[in-house]
C-alpha cells in the first residue's frame, strides 16, 4: 500500500515555525534554549500530542517524542534533527528534519497505520553551537562522547551555562543519557552545499560525513612603526598569517578530487592600527577531508606550513587542536533503505558524503544511521537567504517516510 505525505501541510508547518524568532531578511534566530527556541519546542510538542504522541526529555534537554508501535518492547526507529538556529540562520537547517518527522507521524496517524516497532522523533539540543560550544554537544552526550557534567557546564558569552538555560526554559529532563536505545536513525537535511542543485539531482543518499579538525592559532611577532622599520627587519604577524592562508589554500585547490577543504573563518589582529606593523594575530583553521589518512596528511602539511612561516617571518607560533571529528561511515542497511526509497520516487539521486557535521555523526556511534539530503538554493545555508522548494521538502519527507517504514516493519533491523 502506498502511503503519501502531505507536502502542503509540511510546508505550512515549516512556515509556522519560521514565525518564531524571525529575522529582518526572512531568516530565523532561535539560539539554543532561549525563549524563542523554547517556544519552537513547545509548538512542536503541541502538534505531536494532538496526534497521541508522548514526550520524554533527557538530562541535557534532548526531546524524545514517541509514536507507539505494535511491539513497544522493541527499540524504536527514530528520526529528527534540531530546532535551534544560527543568529541569522535560515528556515530549513535542522528544522526540516524535525518537521518532516512530524509529517511522517501525522501521515501515519491520518491513515491509521501502526508500525511494528515504535517510532521516535528526536530534537537534539544545541546542534548549532552558536550559544554553547561545542556544536552537537547534546547528541554527543547521548552517544557518550561528552559526559553530563561537561555538557551542562558549557557557558554562553554571558556566563549562563547550558544547565541553567535548561532550567530557565523548562526543558531540564530526568531521563538518563543514552536512553532510549535506537534501532535505526534517519536525519533529513538540506545539503548546505551546491552539488545536488548543480547536478540536477533531487535526493542525496548520504553515506557518511567527512572528517574535521579545528585549530586555534596565535602568531606572535613584534609590533613596530610602519614608517621607520625596514621590511627586512620586520616580524609581521599578519604577513605570516597571509602566507599561511595562501599556502593552505593553494594546497587545497591543487587537489583535483575536491576532497581537501581548508577554511580560516576567524581572524583577529591585536590592537590594530593603520601605521603599526601587526605584532599578534589570532586565527582559526578548519581542516576537512573525506578520507581519514588524507586528513592526517593535511594536518601534517598544515604543521609544516606553520613552521615555515615561523622561520620566514621570525614569528612565534602556537597551535592548539580544539576539536577532531573522524570520518564517519553510515550504516549500510540504512543507506540501502534510503536508496530504495529514492529509487521508488523515480527522481535523479546520488550517493554522497556530507561536508558538514550533523547530530547523525554522534548518533551513528550508537545506532545504525543514515541521512537524506535535498537541494538548497545556490548551496546557501547558515544564512537568512537559505531556501529549499516545497517540492523538494515534500520529496525528502516522502523518502524519509518510506525508509522508516521499511526499517520499522523489519523486526531484525536492530543492533
Amino acid at each position: 500500500m502506498s502511503v503519501s505525505i502531505d507536502g502542503q501541510r509540511l510546508w505550512s508547518s515549516l512556515m509556522a515555525m519560521a514565525e518564531i524568532g524571525p529575522t529582518a531578511n526572512g531568516g530565523s534566530c532561535r539560539l539554543a534554549l532561549t525563549e524563542e527556541d523554547a517556544a519552537g519546542r513547545r509548538l512542536l510538542i503541541e502538534w505531536c500530542e494532538a496526534i497521541g504522541c508522548t514526550l520524554r526529555v533527557d538530562r541535557v534537554g534532548n526531546l524524545f517524542i514517541r509514536r507507539p508501535g505494535k511491539r513497544d518492547d522493541l527499540d524504536p526507529v527514530a528520526t529528527g534533527s534540531h530546532l535551534d538556529t544560527q543568529p541569522k540562520g535560515g528556515r530549513f537547517d535542522g528544522i526540516l528534519g524535525v518537521l518532516a518527522g512530524l509529517e511522517v507521524f501525522r501521515t501515519l496517524h491520518d491513515q491509521g497505520i501502526v508500525t511494528e516497532r515504535p517510532l521516535e522523533l528526536v530534537v537534539w539540543t544545541n546542534e548549532e553551537g552558536s550559544r554553547f560550544a561545542p556544536a552537537m554537544v547534546a547528541s554527543g552526550a547521548f552517544a557518550g562522547e561528552f559526559c553530563e557534567a561537561y555538557t551542562l557546564s558549557r557557558a554562553d558569552r554571558d556566563g549562563v551555562t547550558l544547565g541553567q538555560a535548561l532550567e530557565a526554559s523548562g526543558f531540564a529532563g530526568e531521563m538518563p543519557l543514552g536512553e532510549p536505545r535506537l534501532a535505526s536513525f534517519f536525519e533529513l537535511h538540506i545539503e548546505q552545499g551546491p552539488v545536488l542543485e548543480e547536478e540536477g539531482e533531487a535526493i542525496g543518499v548520504v553515506t557518511g560525513v567527512q572528517g574535521m579538525r579545528w585549530f586555534d592559532v596565535i602568531l606572535r611577532g613584534q609590533p613596530a612603526h610602519a614608517g621607520p622599520t625596514p621590511m627586512a627587519y620586520r616580524r609581521d604577524a599578519l604577513a605570516a598569517c597571509a602566507r599561511l592562508i595562501d599556502r593552505l589554500q593553494g594546497h587545497a585547490l591543487a587537489d583535483s578530487s575536491g576532497g581537501t577543504k581548508v577554511t580560516v573563518g576567524c581572524l583577529e589582529i591585536d590592537s590594530p592600527s593603520r601605521n603599526v606593523i601587526p605584532g599578534e594575530v589570532r586565527l582559526t583553521v578548519d581542516l576537512r577531508h573525506v578520507v581519514e589518512s588524507e586528513l592526517d596528511a593535511l594536518e601534517a602539511r598544515y604543521a609544516r606550513e606553520l613552521d615555515a612561516v615561523a622561520e620566514t617571518f621570525g614569528v612565534e607560533v602556537r597551535s592548539e587542536r580544539i576539536w577532531a571529528s573522524p570520518v564517519v561511515a553510515f550504516d549500510a542497511g540504512c543507506i540501502d533503505a534510503v536508496e530504495r526509497a529514492a529509487r521508488a520516487q523515480g527522481v535523479p539521486w546520488r550517493r554522497m558524503m556530507s561536508g558538514a557535521g550533523h547530530d547523525a555523526v554522534y548518533v551513528s556511534r550508537v545506532a545504525p544511521t543514515s541521512m537524506i539530503f535535498i537541494p538548497c538554493r545556490d548551496g546557501i545555508s547558515h544564512n537568512e537567504a537559505e531556501y529549499a522548494t516545497p517540492e523538494h521538502c515534500a520529496l525528502g519527507a516522502q523518502v524519509l517516510l518510506d525508509a522508516m517504514l521499511e526499517r520499522a516493519n523489519t523486526l531484525e533491523a536492530s543492533q
